[in-house]
């Protein structure tokens, strides 16, 4: 089911699930895949109010009000909008603005003789939520089984057939990581394709942003959702591990519930002797699957535990499988072979 949003509701439930669950503090990722990673704990959104007006008179009451209508309203909106968006934010009332009132990331402006009036100073909490979502294209909410998908999309010219692909991949996956490995996991995601973005992919609290100039150029490559959904689904907080081995578990998992790694032609790189296991992404991710199939089962699920309960140490690859991390490898390198299969339906050249 496809329901539009157009209501305050919206960005404030967006202001409080995006922060409701932490994640780890941003490492740098490898040179090798540097465009998956999650954003920093997020840090106080200010606005700056200017009175230009004549019309308007700007007491202290007024300000406190604009200020708490602002609060309200912008983290939501800068919450769901996606990649950067300015957190220092100027309102400017002044009398030359020809509409009443226009508000975009960083920016709101204000006409101080609509202002003036009572009922439309009542209604400025609702007009700059309404103005804020004009800089979308739009806003749908997905619901099915318990679980809420609100896709944000802010590019006009992004492909129909990737997005409902994503929002059947995220009700195909997602549910299953959930109940697998975390059910304390939220079941309310938010998904933006941002035109500012740069990179591939990334997740932050309960919201995944995609580049949509490369999905658009690779429309197969849907389990961006698999792994992005992953990071949600951990959970970990700060501190716990890392980031090579929050990335590794995140594409192990891609590799084992992915919906079409195949259709995407991606893959486990075959071993080198160049590579470390704190290569993150694939190289891990191949090195876990190893470790799932010669070594112990169920081992990484483990430490993915381990890491969610803050009880994860360098000590506990010795706990679970007798040998240290750097052992684990050095086996690995000795004898890399392992048993890949792969999802899709569409042959790669792997």
């Amino acid at each position: 089911m496809l329901k539009k949003i157009s209501n305050l509701a919206f960005l404030l439930m967006l202001a409080a699930a995006a922060f409701a669950q932490t994640t780890p503090p941003p490492t740098a990722a490898p040179n090798s895949q540097p465009t998956q990673r999650r954003r920093n704990a997020p840090r106080p959104y200010a606005v700056t109010i200017t009175d230009n007006s004549k019309k308007f008179d700007l007491d202290t009451v007024k300000e406190n009000q604009l200020t708490e209508a602002f609060k309200n309203v912008y983290p939501g909106f800068a919450a769901a909008d996606g990649y950067r968006t300015a957190r220092e934010v100027t309102m400017t009332i002044s009398d030359t603005l020809k509409q009443d009132l226009t508000a975009k990331a960083g920016e709101i402006s204000v006409n101080g003789k609509w202002l003036k009036k009572k009922k439309n100073f009542a209604k400025f909490q609702q007009t700059l939520q309404d103005q804020l979502h004009k800089n979308w294209n739009s806003v749908d909410t997905i619901r099915k089984d318990g679980y809420q998908l609100v896709f944000i999309n802010k590019n006009s010219d992004f492909s129909p057939a990737i997005k409902q692909d994503l929002i059947n991949t995220y009700f195909t996956v997602f549910p299953k990581l959930v109940s697998m490995f975390n059910g304390q996991t939220t079941h309310e995601v938010v998904f933006v394709t941002d035109t500012a973005y740069k990179g591939v992919a990334e997740a932050s609290g309960n919201r995944i942003l995609f580049s949509t100039k490369y999905m658009n150029a690779h429309p197969y490559d849907i389990d961006i959702v698999t792994h992005e959904g992953m990071h949600i689904v951990q959970g970990y907080g700060y501190g716990s591990g890392p980031v090579w081995l929050t990335e590794g578990i995140a594409d192990f998992i891609r590799y084992k519930y992915g919906v079409n790694n195949i259709g995407s032609k991606w893959y486990l790189p075959a071993f080198k002797s160049t590579q470390s296991y704190k290569d993150s992404y694939r190289v891990t991710a191949r090195f876990f699957e190893w470790i799932d199939q010669k070594v112990k089962p169920g081992m990484i699920v483990r430490i993915d535990k381990e890491l969610r309960n803050h009880t994860y140490t360098e000590a506990t690859w010795a706990a679970l499988s007798g040998k240290t991390i750097d052992e684990l490898w050095d086996a690995y390198a000795k004898n890399p072979e392992v048993t890949l299969k792969y999802s899709g339906k569409e042959a790669a050249k792997i």
